[in-house]
């Protein structure tokens, strides 16, 4: 069962919850209101003569005066403990310390999994939900190798990008984080309920500012998107269109001071503008792991202890699409793909009639797609680097 603070000494998770679950109370309402009174316990102690004349609404004065507030915030906790959610205040030593860095960070955050990861230091990687093969592909494999570099990979489990970077973190056997525009007792989409599990067994974390059973609002995946990029030393765009939502991401970040990294993609397809875009802004072209290494601060650098992991290949060289320890003849065969353009099989079949025989060469492509270096596409004609 989960605890609602995850140390001791911390006595404010209700005050705090209280006052999150306050009607008309925001974030910058609260903190200047707990600034008022001097603590979040003495907010509660007020009498409502004492509230209203701080210019809140009627009805939180008349919440939190009453006692309302503190017994939604008693049955919110009950319904965290049945559910192993742990509830962290922005007085809890395991709430996230960069997030507490910007403008408004959450009062709450609820959290499914592994609450101490949040004080490690991580890159959030975002980008279009409809990704293409190449933006796909490069999410899972960037992820993948910083997440062997021992940080934390932070996303916001959407479809397409987000989606490919959570499994790269889990393929390295790495940590991911994934921060929820739900409740994080309500799946959403719910065809990465298999992926959230993952995320939990791993040692990962789920985490939401909404309360529990907050549903798939649109409203909601805006906001969450700040603790994204909140949380993080810097946002790693991949792929994005010009209407993105990741372009509040990636604006979010630079209010709060945090690097923008950027994948460069086909200047004639939609969903390169959102990173080109960024790049000629001043955002830090990357093409391999290394690119967003170097540019983290140093005492992040000395923090981490890169782990011997077989997972990452990149590990050991910087290579898009390493093919070390391969026979000769399947990296003959994976010169000749490309990772953006399907290429025929009849024609590798032309090109390397001289050295490999049909048969060879379809059992070699076979053995390339086992270990995920090859994609067979639809009809089984065409095959890609991936």
């Amino acid at each position: 069962m989960a605890t609602v603070a995850a140390s001791p000494g911390v006595t404010h998770v209700l005050e705090w919850l209280g006052l999150s679950l306050t009607q008309g109370l925001g974030p910058t309402k609260t903190r200047k209101l707990v600034e008022h009174f001097g603590g979040p316990e003495a907010v509660f102690r007020a009498s409502l003569t004492e509230l209203e004349s701080t210019g809140i609404q009627a009805v939180s004065a008349q919440s939190i005066a009453t006692g309302k507030s503190a017994e939604l915030a008693r049955e919110e906790i009950a319904k965290a403990a049945s559910a192993d959610v742990t509830i962290l205040s922005l007085d809890d030593p395991s709430y996230p310390p960069r997030l507490k860095e910007i403008y408004d960070p959450p009062l709450i955050l609820y959290v499914r999994g592994n609450p101490a990861l949040l004080t490690q230091p991580g890159i959030a990687m975002v980008g279009t939900r409809h990704p293409t093969p190449y933006g796909s592909g490069m999410a899972e494999r960037l992820s993948c190798d910083l997440a062997a570099q021992g940080l934390v990979i932070i996303s916001g489990m959407a479809r397409g990008v987000d989606t490919a970077s959570h499994r790269g973190a889990i393929s390295a056997k790495g940590k991911t984080v994934a921060v929820f525009g739900t409740g994080v007792d309500v799946l959403y989409p719910k065809e990465n309920s298999r992926l959230a599990e993952q995320i939990i067994a791993t040692g990962g974390a789920l985490i939401s500012e909404f309360a529990l059973g907050t549903f798939a609002a649109p409203q909601n995946f805006p906001i969450r998107n700040r603790i994204i990029s909140g949380m993080s030393v810097g946002v790693l765009v991949v792929e994005a269109a010009e209407y993105s939502g990741t372009r509040i991401t990636a604006r979010c970040a630079l209010e709060q001071n945090r690097d923008v990294f950027a994948v460069p993609g086909n200047v004639t397809n939609k969903n390169s503008w959102g990173p080109n875009t960024l790049i000629k802004q001043g955002a830090k072209l990357v093409a391999t792991w290394e690119d967003v290494w170097e540019d983290l601060p140093t005492e992040v650098q000395l923090a981490l202890t890169p782990p011997a992991s077989p997972e990452s290949s990149a590990v050991s060289t910087a290579s898009l699409f390493p093919d070390q320890g391969l026979p000769p003849h399947e990296k003959r065969i994976l010169s000749l793909l490309k990772s953006d353009e399907a290429t025929h099989i009849d024609e590798l079949v032309e090109k390397l009639e001289a050295e490999l025989s049909s048969s060879e060469i379809f059992a070699a492509l076979f053995e390339l797609e086992l270990t995920g270096k090859v994609k067979q596409m639809p009809g089984k004609n065409f095959v890609k680097s991936f």
